[in-house]
């Protein structure tokens, strides 16, 4: 019984200590509406940050990151709706600045290489099976011709002979 609660301490010592996603938005950068604070928060955690680059401006302590966050505010506070904060942040640090990169004709080989490389890995996979099934099935003997099958006798019978 020991054992067990040890064991069941230790799992909830772990969960507790384990990964927690930080906030990096200060207190002073909060919106009094919360309408508008979620609507921020909800940009600014598809926004990178241009320091850290595998962050969101949302979890980011970057400088950088801080004034994206309050130029959001200040977007929205204005009247901005959600996809003109966004046309303007790309208009001004470009495409880049999107966690996730819209579809059009620049990002057309971003967005198909993936999917083209899984394909191309299937077929060498299917190719390699054919050919793998194919050569063993041209390996297997068909039995022998009659030149072959007379040598054999003559072998086998000079074999006997000599014993």
């Amino acid at each position: 019984m020991r054992i067990l609660s040890a064991c069941l301490l230790a799992m909830m010592s772990v969960a507790l200590l384990g990964p927690v996603p930080a906030r990096a938005v200060a207190p002073d950068e909060v919106l009094a509406d919360p309408v508008l604070e979620q609507r921020a928060r909800d940009l600014s955690a598809n926004l990178r940050c241009m320091v850290c680059q595998n962050q969101s401006i949302d979890d980011s302590d970057a400088p950088l990151a801080k004034d994206l966050r309050v130029l959001v505010r200040e977007r929205l506070v204005a009247g901005d709706s959600d996809g003109e904060v966004i046309d303007f942040l790309v208009s001004r640090y470009g495409e880049f600045v999107l966690l996730k990169p819209r579809f059009s004709m620049h990002t057309l080989l971003l967005w198909t290489i993936a999917p083209v490389m899984l394909l191309i890995g299937a077929f060498v996979l299917v190719m390699k099976a054919r050919r793998r099934t194919v050569a063993g099935t041209v390996g297997e003997p068909t039995g022998l011709s009659a030149e072959e099958q007379a040598a054999l006798d003559r072998l086998l019978d000079k074999g006997a002979d000599g014993k």
